[in-house]
């Protein structure tokens, strides 16, 4: 079979023009839905151990209800429906900024879950005896080691949102994939244009990859 593929168009004008737009668009939503998804998983894992009836069944609900449904899904039935609710656009930029923070805080709450319970209990019991309220038992002694814990988790977490990005191509919002489409469309070379997006979110990836594998090794010589 002969695919007959023409590199010719692939320059670094294509990114300027095309791609680089998207990236800065899955870049931002990248850190804004890790950084908003660990505030709330954060939350959500304190409801989840609290304890409290009232705190923790919402908290289990929310976090195995997301878990359960497809992100692609919640994209859409959020981008659709909130105009409906609320009688206006929001955009899909703004839309899907919303989807990824409230859907990615049940996996990070999982992940800050696991954390925390990985903290040896003694050194809760050291803060009681001091007299520590629960508060700032978790604030100063329980969540700093949790993160520390965690730290090459979560990043493992915020690579696979970063790939999950592209579903927003869904609602037509401007991701680096959406670039890429749209420069195969101008050049009339669909195929190389996704291959070449296949190709940039590898090395993205892989280096990012690389970088937390790095990481881990110098958090467990600290230990």
């Amino acid at each position: 079979m002969n695919l007959n593929l023409d590199w010719s168009f692939f320059s670094w004008d294509l990114y300027t023009n095309f791609v680089a737009k998207g990236l800065v668009f899955s870049l931002t939503l990248t850190v804004i839905a890790t950084l908003g998804g660990i505030i709330f998983g954060t939350l959500l894992a304190l409801m989840r151990l609290s304890g409290k009836k009232w705190l923790e069944v919402p908290a289990v609900i929310y976090v195995n209800g997301m878990r359960s449904i497809p992100l692609v899904m919640v994209i859409l039935w959020f981008f659709l429906l909130m105009p409906m609710i609320i009688g206006k656009p929001i955009g899909a930029e703004t839309s899907a900024i919303i989807t990824f923070v409230a859907f990615e805080a049940a996996y990070f709450s999982e992940i800050m879950r696991a954390g925390i319970q990985s903290i040896p209990r003694g050194q809760v019991h050291a803060g009681q005896a001091v007299g520590m309220t629960y508060s700032q038992n978790m604030r100063l002694v329980v969540l700093p080691q949790a993160f520390r814990n965690m730290l090459p988790v979560l990043l493992t977490q915020t690579i696979i949102l970063f790939q999950d990005t592209s579903l927003v191509y869904a609602i037509g919002a401007y991701d680096m994939l959406k670039g890429f489409e749209i420069a195969g469309k101008n050049f009339g070379r669909p195929i190389e244009s996704y291959l070449a997006a296949a190709a940039t979110y590898f090395v993205i990836c892989f280096a990012l990859s690389w970088a937390v594998k790095q990481l881990h090794k110098k958090i467990a010589i600290i230990r």
